[in-house]
């Protein structure tokens, strides 16, 4: 399992395991099993979770694999774990946001967690036109001061705010956002931002909900409602790009890349990713077992230059979609806008 140094004494591996899809809105949820598959994971290597405030039940789900490593004796498992959580304030609330409701939100992310301090907290603005994100990104830097948090990330800022929020002398680690194959808006600005400012890149979406993968090979495509949100948000981004017909030429490819390194299409599409150079991890989320063996061989796979330059002229020839990161998405009115929800905390 390769691993990477984000900031001095900061080390993660370097696929993360994702934890929306244990939120709940991609099916049932069996806890108990999910607890024993993060056993798994950790023995496999991958010892660094991202989860949210606004995932249901997914810091609470982690918080009871601490307890019982604890009671089974496993510190060892603990000292390697890494778990990246966010500060998410709902829309609703940006504008009358006050110290007290950030730190409310800390201090149950910590409790819910069974951690004594939060590893990284990645924190996100819904609405960059309510201008207070400097201000409660100061909040942050107190409770990291007061010993509450240990590193400072973001997630889906774009470039312009992500200058201000690094010369306003937040401290950020990293930056959680879009990238993939097939969604390339961080190559615009924000990978030479980040280079620029020694920000570590974590990559979501690198498998596109699924949809780079062998599942979707030769398929017709789909109509109507997708099978659940992730297919939903990144139907979209095919969309964008130039359509199925587009997307399923490029599939063709990773599938002949595929045959040739003894692999599948998703693998290849994670390794391109890690092979990018700007790239400090991945993010990968799925809902239970399944696909640890495959993400274990995952770093088994070796791209050679030939593989890189026909993915590279494949990505030059469809669209790129519009903006920089995560601009369709913060437009409500939008087709990308319209299917995100703002309001998810919880008590």
């Amino acid at each position: 399992m390769e691993r990477t140094t984000l900031a001095d004494g900061y080390e993660i591996s370097r696929l993360i395991k994702g934890g929306w899809h244990l939120a709940g809105g991609h099916g049932e949820i069996d806890r108990d099993q999910a607890v024993r598959e993060m056993y798994d994971y950790m023995e496999a290597g991958i010892t660094t979770f991202d989860c949210a405030d606004i995932y249901t039940g997914v810091e609470e789900l982690i918080g009871a694999f601490r307890r019982d490593a604890r009671a089974a004796g496993r510190t060892d498992l603990l000292d390697r774990l890494k778990v990246h959580t966010k500060c998410v304030p709902d829309l609703g609330r940006l504008s009358g946001l006050t110290k007290a409701d950030v730190q409310e939100t800390i201090d149950r992310s910590l409790s819910r967690l069974g951690a004594e301090r939060l590893d990284l907290v990645q924190f996100h603005w819904w609405d960059l036109a309510v201008p207070r994100y400097l201000e409660v990104a100061s909040w942050l830097s107190d409770f990291r001061d007061a010993g509450k948090i240990d590193r400072l990330g973001t997630t889906n800022f774009n470039s312009t705010c992500m200058a201000e929020l690094a010369d306003s002398g937040f401290d950020v680690t990293s930056i959680q956002m879009q990238y993939s194959l097939i969604d390339r808006r961080p190559v615009k600005r924000m990978l030479d931002l980040c280079a620029e400012r020694n920000i570590g890149v974590l990559c979501y979406g690198t498998v596109a909900g699924g949809f780079l993968s062998d599942r979707w090979l030769g398929v017709a495509e789909p109509e109507g409602e997708l099978e659940n949100r992730s297919l939903t948000k990144y139907k979209l981004i095919i969309d964008d790009i130039g359509g199925w017909s587009v997307f399923q030429s490029f599939l063709r490819l990773l599938r002949e890349i595929a045959d040739k390194h003894d692999t599948d299409i998703a693998s290849v599409a994670m390794r391109a990713m890690l092979d990018d150079p700007s790239v400090s991890g991945i993010i990968v989320g799925v809902r239970h077992g399944g696909h640890l063996d495959r993400h274990a061989r995952l770093f088994d796979v070796k791209l050679d230059d030939e593989d890189r330059a026909r993915i590279e002229a494949a990505i030059a020839a469809h669209g790129v979609v519009d903006g920089d990161v995560y601009d369709v998405e913060r437009d409500r009115d939008g087709r990308h806008g319209r299917i995100m929800k703002y309001n998810l905390n919880k008590e």
